[in-house]
């Protein structure tokens, strides 16, 4: 299919903890595909990507746009499956996407739900099988709590070289994608609004610095390698942290970032840390994490948050629209 003036395609827009994510729920060409991580790979065929970047570029999404494709499960195991995008592409895994696809499908009947008790939504994405937990009382949901893949250290203190701050070390783990972790007083700054553009750039420079590191493989799958996201935390506490995560091209999410405290807390377990983490995002929005148990060395992290509805959209690309589908300011 084509982007066309006759092509409508439909919306069902969330955020969670700030961080918006956009579900599609018609007007997606066909993608094909054995498993959700083989239909990935197929997602960059021009006529499913001219969907990504319509709904994520300007001027019907941002620079920080975040979304998804519903595509078939894996199997009769889960509920759906789905593909994450943003303005740079797909990504492995999305908790905050994932919270909010309990949400939906809670709310709009795709899954059977007790009115005063928890549902499992189980959903296939490109790293593995998540559940969805949600949480509903007299037929109003509270919270999602989801179980993700299993989570593990990658690498300890690893040096990269950034112009102006010379030799940083940064811890690396895997949370359904790969991340690198580095307190942001490592360059004299705190997570909050008036640093995030220094915060940005800095992203960007450890990311690029990472680029063929052997930290920056996925063990097992190749699909899985690189670092998707930089993320700059502070110590509010021993149970309490405050983060920023930075990924794909100097993307921000609003969110404490779901499969980013995955990796957070695989790394604090590693060190001894027990108990339940407060996750603070860059905006102030909360998730809360545990260890809900261990496989080997990786542990399984519980993440609870809540996403909520924001809109319904019906998009269109006129044929006559110089812009096309869209650009980015950055």
């Amino acid at each position: 299919m084509t982007v066309h003036a006759q092509a409508e395609i439909s919306t069902v827009d969330y955020h969670t903890g700030g961080e918006p994510f956009r579900i599609v729920t018609a007007g997606v060409p066909e993608i094909p595909g054995d498993t959700v991580l083989a239909r990935r790979e197929h997602a960059s065929a021009p006529e499913v990507d001219r969907v990504r970047r319509l709904l994520c570029h300007e001027p019907r999404g941002h620079a920080d746009m975040y979304g998804c494709f519903l595509v078939p499960p894996d199997d009769d195991g889960a509920h759906l499956g789905v593909l994450f995008w943003h303005k740079d592409g797909y990504s492995t895994a999305c908790g905050h996407g994932t919270i909010a696809l309990g949400v939906h499908a809670v709310e709009s009947g795709l899954v059977e739900a007790d009115p005063d008790g928890d549902t499992d939504v189980v959903v296939d994405v490109p790293s593995g099988r998540v559940t969805a937990r949600v949480r509903r009382r007299a037929g109003l949901i509270e919270a999602v709590t989801f179980r993700n893949v299993p989570s593990y250290v990658v690498a300890r203190d690893v040096p990269v070289t950034l112009a102006g701050h010379g030799e940083v070390a940064v811890d690396v783990a895997y949370g359904g994608a790969l991340y690198a972790s580095v307190p942001a007083a490592a360059f004299g700054l705190t997570v909050e609004p008036g640093h995030l553009t220094e915060l940005i750039a800095l992203g960007r420079s450890v990311k690029a610095s990472l680029a063929g590191h052997p930290a920056a493989r996925h063990p097992e799958d190749d699909r899985l390698s690189g670092i998707y996201g930089v993320i700059f935390h502070d110590e509010l506490g021993p149970a309490r942290q405050r983060n920023v995560t930075v990924f794909a091209d100097g993307e921000v999410d609003r969110s404490p970032c779901g499969s980013g405290t995955a990796a957070r807390l695989a790394l604090l377990h590693a060190g001894g840390f027990t108990g339940e983490l407060t996750h603070e995002s860059i905006v102030g929005s909360v998730f809360t994490a545990r260890v809900a148990g261990t496989r080997g060395e990786a542990i399984i992290p519980e993440i609870t948050g809540m996403a909520y509805r924001t809109g319904a959209h019906r998009f269109v690309l006129d044929p006559r629209d110089p812009l096309g589908t869209g650009f980015t300011l950055r």
